[in-house]
């Protein structure tokens, strides 16, 4: 078999990324912090299902922890 051609698309079930490959992946996105080489290396092996799952749980981790500190800040008496 041959490697795909541009616009084509690789099969899902055989790309090699693991889940917490696809975390740390995901992690990074979030601070904005990405090498070139690392995302061409990335958006060849990762799993596209993990990649929304990954981003959703990232997701929700940020908002519970901005809801953590907004709450802590406000019951601090500092925002008063």
């Amino acid at each position: 078999m041959s490697d795909p051609g541009p616009g084509e698309s690789r099969d899902p079930v055989r790309r090699k990324g693991t889940f917490l490959q696809t975390f740390r992946t995901i992690a990074w996105s979030f601070f904005g912090v990405r090498k070139a080489a690392d995302h061409e290396d990335d958006a060849s092996e990762l799993n596209p299902a993990y990649v929304v799952v990954a981003g959703v749980i990232g997701a929700l981790v940020l908002i519970l922890i901005l809801a953590s500190v907004v709450n802590w800040v406000l019951s601090s008496g500092v925002a008063a």
